[in-house]
């Protein structure tokens, strides 16, 4: 069946660019890429059918810039936009003018991204239908004062959150009074300088926990379902490393728990595209809403893997007012998938930023073995974006397979001319506590200390995700 989006725009850069292009071939629609100066030999730039310069190298004067994206799609005459992750993929605005301009925004509507994106009024809802939360302030806490009632309330230690924050910014742990007035302070100044916003609001830190995400996925013909959930409790500093699924740490009935909860939330919300909804769960098993993202995510590929299917196809049909395709609503989980984001990173010296030429690219292969990447010999690594560069997706039929087969591939993969984090990522595959399932969101910090026997340093921040 021919859909109704002929020409999409895709709003981003790097892999996820030349995703979205290669999953709107498949369907059989045009695909336009924009692209900064710093971009131009990019592949998702030699890969679309149009591509149009939208600025300098830095993302504020190019990929956040909406009315050089506009004015590009007017250019190309494109039905619909894709955002990608990160960048504008959560912007209400932007969904806003999209609309506007008769360009359907591939994602969902503003109204919701706004409830959703903004992390208080995103809890309130949350709390309101029913899923459990942490507890914390009633709302945005506005001055020291008022932080240090609110943490006396809810007992030490506390998290200190941006309300539009994301990608681990503007967050700032407070384990007691002592460090609070800091970390509250810190917390506002991040959050303003990354956002624009200084609003923040406190929870109770959940100590040792791990980070849960569930994939959802809706149409506007009244489907709406959950696709399993993701363990991306492997982080470092709020940026993820290496995620799974399943999760080595959920039991059935908590599984079931957790997806309920989360179709029972997209459908009181009216929610429609892909979306996640993140929890945290502690050693009891007790799970709380974290914060909802309304975009497709990163680490998306392991859910294709383990359930068979495309959700970047998913989100094009819906966003074309087509249903859910019937192998996905009625998809069930096979086998194990896991994913190593690969960064232009040193993790020998605090994961230090590495841009510049890769001299060799060799990719891995071989049966359950994926690379997403834009990269290539030759390609420069430019120093104005996120530092990941490709994303390696194993599958296998047991968790134990998929660890060997990546372990395998990460010894197979070879870059250089530029320091990457795969010496650091074979070392977690091979530690007992990932190969038991043993680990939670503090692990990686834990284990650097104890290789360092110094606390790590302050964390490096993401432009995108």
């Amino acid at each position: 069946m021919a859909l109704k989006i002929r020409n999409i725009l895709v709003a981003n850069r790097g892999e996820i660019a030349l995703r979205v292009i290669r999953a709107a071939k498949e369907l059989g629609i045009r695909t336009t890429a924009v692209y900064s100066e710093a971009d131009v030999d990019s592949m998702h730039v030699q890969l679309a059918d149009d591509a149009i310069c939208i600025g300098p190298g830095p993302s504020t004067q190019s990929y956040l810039k909406m009315d050089s994206i506009m004015a590009a799609a007017e250019i190309a005459n494109v039905d619909a936009i894709h955002p990608g992750y990160g960048f504008l993929s959560e912007n209400p605005r932007f969904a806003e003018i999209c609309e506007s301009c008769n360009v359907k925004f591939i994602g969902p509507s503003a109204e919701i991204i706004r409830m959703m994106g903004d992390k208080n009024q995103a809890r309130a809802t949350a709390l309101a239908h029913g899923i459990p939360v942490t507890p914390g302030s009633d709302g945005i806490v506005e001055t020291e004062a008022e932080a240090f009632k609110v943490a006396e309330e809810v007992g030490y230690p506390v998290m200190i959150k941006a309300s539009a924050g994301g990608g681990g910014r503007g967050m700032r742990p407070a384990l007691n009074k002592a460090t609070l007035g800091s970390a509250f302070n810190a917390a506002r100044n991040e959050a303003m300088a990354c956002f624009g916003s200084d609003e923040v609001y406190i929870e109770k830190l959940v100590e040792n926990p791990h980070h849960i995400e569930f994939q959802i996925v809706a149409d506007s013909h009244g489907n709406a379902i959950e696709l399993g959930e993701r363990d991306c409790s492997m982080q470092r500093r709020n940026q993820k490393i290496i995620e799974e699924t399943p999760s080595p740490l959920l039991t059935p009935e908590l599984r079931e728990r957790m997806a309920k909860a989360s179709v029972d939330l997209i459908k009181a919300i009216g929610y429609e595209n892909c979306g996640t909804i993140e929890y945290l769960v502690d050693d009891e098993e007790n799970f709380y809403f974290m914060e909802m993202n309304t975009r497709i995510q990163v680490e998306h590929p392991v859910t294709e893997e383990v359930r068979g299917c495309d959700l970047i196809k998913e989100q094009i049909r819906v966003a074309a007012g087509e249903p859910l395709s019937e192998h996905v609503l009625n998809s069930v989980p096979r086998g194990h998938s896991i994913e190593c984001r690969i960064n232009a990173e040193d993790p020998y010296r605090n994961f230090a930023p590495s841009p510049g030429k890769i001299d060799l690219y060799y990719a891995p292969g071989g049966r359950g073995v994926r690379v997403d990447t834009h990269v290539y010999s030759g390609y420069e690594v430019p120093p104005h974006y996120d530092s990941m560069i490709a994303k390696l997706i194993v599958y296998g039929a047991r968790r134990d397979i998929a660890i060997a087969r990546m372990k395998r591939a990460l010894n197979e993969f070879l870059i250089e001319g530029i320091k990457t984090t795969i010496p650091f990522q074979l070392e977690v595959i091979d530690h007992a506590a990932f190969k038991n399932g043993n680990y939670s969101i503090r692990w990686v910090e834990d284990y650097l200390a104890s290789k360092t026997g110094k606390p790590e340093a302050s964390k490096m921040e993401s432009p995108e995700e």
